[in-house]
Formats: C-alpha cells, sequence, structure tokens
C-alpha cells in the first residue's frame, strides 16, 4: 500500500500561520490558558499540602484534576460539533475565570480557609468545564487554517504545551511565596486574556443541519449517546484514524510511563539519587521542543507517513537502548562514570520521536475527519489519554518493582518495533483532500 503523501507546503512556517489572524488569537489564547492551567495545577500542589499537611490530599486533588477528562470529554466532543464553538471557547475561558476565583475568595471565609473539601469541588468544577474548550479548539483549527499549515499548527500546540508546563512550575511556587494566592489570581487573568482573545477571532460557523423527525423524537440523552455512537463508527470505518488514534495514544502512553519510572530508573539503573530525575526530564523535554521546532519550521516537506513508522521503530529502539546500555554499563567501571550522559543522550532521543509521534498523527486526524464530527473524534482522544492510558502506566509501575525498571522499558521497546513494522506493512492512505476555497489570511 502507498504510504500517505500530504501535499507539501510553501514557505511560511510559524511566521506563515500566524499571518492568519483567526489562527494567531486561538494559539495565544491556547498559550494564555494552558499558563494558567499550569499555574492552576501546581499552586493546587501547594496549597493542597499547607491546608492538610499530607500527600494524600494532594494525590486526591490531581486525581479531582483528572477524572473528570474520562466522564466528560465525550459528551464535550458532542457539544462541540452541535453548538457554536466560538462561544463554548469563550465562554469556557470565562468560566474558568471565574472558578479560579472562588479559591482565593473562599480563603477570606472563616471556617473554609483551611478546609480541604472545597478545594476539590472547585477542582473538579473547573476541571469539568475545561473539558468544553479541547474538542472545540481541535475542530475549529482546520477551519481557520489552510490544510497545507497543519502540521505547523500542531508544532505550535505542542511547543505551548511543554513551555507553558516548564514556566507554571517555575513561576507558581515562586509567585506563592510572595502570596499563597497571588497564583490563582494571574490565573483568572491570563483566562481572562484567553476568552478576549477568542472573543476577537473571525472563527467560522458551524453548518447547521435540520434534525431528521426521528432525531426530534428521542430524548437528548439519547441523541447524545447516538452521537458518540457516530464517534465510534467513524473511528471503526477507518482504519488510517485507528492507526493515527492508537500513535498519539502510543506517544503519550510513553511519555507518562518515562515520567512514571524516572525516579526508579535514574536510581537503580543509572546508579543516581532518585531525586535527580531532571537527568532524564530535562533531555525528554529539550527533545521535544526541538522536534516541535524541526516539523512546524523546517521540515514540514517529509513524507509523513514514514516519520511515523520511522519514529516507532526509533522510540522502540532508543527505549531498548535506555533499558539496555546504561545497565551493561553498570558493570563497567570504566564506563559507569558516563552513565548519566547516556541516559539523558536516549532521554533527548525519546523527546524528539515524541514530538516526530504526536505532531503528524493529530495533523492526520484533523485532515480526515470532517467538521461535522471531528469534535467527537478528539474527545474520544482526550478520554483514552486521560483515562485508558492510566491503567498500562499502573501495571508498567507494579511490573518495575517486580521485574524491574530496565526490563519494562525493555518490553516495551520490543511492543514498539512491533507496532513500527505492523504500521510500515499495513501502511496508511492518504484521505481524501476536500475542495476549499481560495483562503487569504484571516
Amino acid at each position: 500500500m502507498d504510504p500517505i503523501r500530504l501535499p507539501v507546503e510553501g514557505p511560511g512556517g510559524f511566521r506563515g500561520a500566524l499571518r492568519h489572524t483567526a489562527f494567531r488569537n486561538i494559539w495565544f489564547s491556547q498559550l494564555a490558558s494552558q499558563l494558567a492551567d499550569k499555574f492552576l495545577l501546581f499552586s493546587l500542589i501547594i496549597l493542597a499540602y499547607h491546608i492538610s499537611g499530607g500527600s494524600t490530599s494532594v494525590a486526591v486533588t490531581l486525581l479531582a484534576y483528572t477524572v473528570p477528562a474520562v466522564l466528560f470529554a465525550p459528551p464535550a466532543g458532542v457539544i462541540a460539533d452541535r453548538l457554536n464553538r466560538k462561544q463554548i471557547m469563550v465562554w469556557c475561558n470565562v468560566g474558568r475565570a471565574a472558578v479560579v476565583a472562588l479559591i482565593p475568595i473562599a480563603s477570606l471565609i472563616p471556617g473554609v480557609k483551611d478546609d480541604f473539601i472545597h478545594l476539590l469541588v472547585i477542582t473538579l468544577i473547573f476541571s469539568a468545564v475545561g473539558q468544553l474548550f479541547g474538542p472545540a479548539e481541535a475542530a475549529v483549527i482546520p477551519t481557520v487554517l489552510p490544510r497545507e499549515a497543519l502540521i505547523t499548527a500542531n508544532s505550535m500546540a505542542l511547543l505551548t504545551m511543554v513551555l507553558t508546563l516548564v514556566v507554571g512550575g517555575v513561576l507558581a511556587p515562586v509567585v506563592s511565596r510572595i502570596d499563597l494566592y497571588a497564583p490563582y489570581w494571574c490565573a483568572v487573568g491570563l483566562l481572562v486574556i484567553a476568552g478576549t482573545l477568542i472573543f476577537a477571532s473571525d472563527i467560522p460557523h458551524l453548518e447547521r443541519r435540520k434534525p431528521s423527525p426521528v432525531e426530534e423524537s428521542r430524548n437528548r440523552f439519547h441523541q447524545m449517546l447516538v452521537d458518540l455512537q457516530e464517534g465510534v463508527d467513524a473511528l471503526r470505518a477507518s482504519r488510517g484514524l485507528r492507526l493515527a488514534f492508537g500513535q498519539v495514544s502510543i506517544a503519550v502512553l510513553v511519555l507518562f510511563m518515562l515520567y512514571t519510572l524516572a525516579p526508579a530508573y535514574v536510581s537503580k539503573v543509572i546508579g543516581i539519587a532518585a531525586e535527580d530525575t531532571y537527568v532524564i526530564l530535562g533531555p525528554a523535554t529539550a527533545g521535544a521542543i526541538l522536534s516541535a521546532v524541526l516539523l512546524g519550521q523546517f521540515l514540514r516537506q517529509l513524507d509523513r507517513s514514514r516519520v511515523l513508522a520511522g519514529s516507532l521503530l526509533a522510540n522502540g529502539l532508543t527505549l531498548l537502548a535506555l533499558a539496555a546500555v546504561p545497565e551493561a554499563m553498570r558493570h563497567l567501571p570504566d564506563l559507569q562514570v558516563h552513565n548519566r550522559i547516556t541516559g539523558a543522550t536516549f532521554s533527548f532521543l525519546l523527546g524528539v520521536e515524541f514530538g516526530a509521534i504526536l505532531i503528524p498523527a493529530i495533523t492526520y486526524l484533523m485532515e480526515s475527519t470532517s467538521d461535522a464530527i471531528r469534535g467527537r473524534i478528539f474527545a474520544l482522544l482526550y478520554m483514552v489519554i486521560n483515562g485508558v492510558s492510566a491503567l498500562p502506566v499502573l501495571v508498567a509501575a507494579a511490573l518495575a518493582d517486580n521485574i524491574g525498571t530496565a526490563q519494562v522499558l525493555g518490553g516495551l521497546g520490543v511492543l514498539l518495533l512491533g507496532g513500527g513494522f505492523g504500521v510500515i506493512a499495513g501502511g496508511l492512505h492518504a484521505p481524501e483532500r476536500r475542495a476549499r476555497p481560495t483562503e487569504s489570511p484571516r
């Protein structure tokens, strides 16, 4: 089968994508809202520990932060495919700003300030409201950019995700030292800015279709289930969508496992303190940033099917090397001193490969889905990433405790190699290019 061959993008890169006013506003809105999200995440960790004095409350708070992604992502996709997406994104940001403001306001109420339950409830509401934004944004981006710019747009989205994680993780504790509740007001301001930018954007309206008599006769809950089934059926009907869906999930799964197993890996395989996880996490982050820059700015002409298949194979080989090489070097005193550099090098390569899998796969999902169903496809993706991926991570962590961290990483590498060969053997067809009018920058 022929690999997917997507059209070559002309000159432009990041500057070309940002020339489109609507996308520029959406990207800066994404930057502001994700930074607010990271401010809130790291500040919640500090505040939960400050209120309770224990780690259990921190874990429960983080759970409250992630559970709504599993419960509310599918209906959020239906909403994104049925209602005005611009209004969804505006009110989502404004609503989240109002919810975050409740945290410092609650600190002024006697009897509530030191109560952990109110923090948990606010976190649940914030996360639930936030689920509406992702599917709507993913569905909108292909409507404000030419198809050829989508890989650049997704590269910029990965850059935003990584950079806000780093900046938020550094600034939130610093601002908290000035005032424990100051980061929340920063998040409120950023979310208001994000909502304002979306409001100022010229985003095409979703074409409304008249419901059939059968649809009108159904109650809303039943109709929502039918709409969700349409999204699942679209995935089942397209092998290309399933492959891209799986590749995104695999990329995120590998990243989660790397973060989860990092303390055990650096202490048991590299032979340094468990606190020194920066030795592998720092290079992995740098690799992801480099991958986003290269794919979005300089390597847009590469055949993306080969990038995907090659990245899966490379990811498998790198995981095998990450597991085997430092472990072997530990038994050679002359080489053991280089374990840090070796682990950091392979982790950097994993970061590069993470971007090389994630960006083309998400681009394929955007290009291969119609505007009428795209929100549900991405909502299902977010549900899988946030929910289903948690089980393999837990299993991997348990196996690492019993059979060894290097063995688990090596086994994952073998599975990825098999997946890469499967993609090469099966091929990935390009979606039919949909006709679209000549576009000028918005």
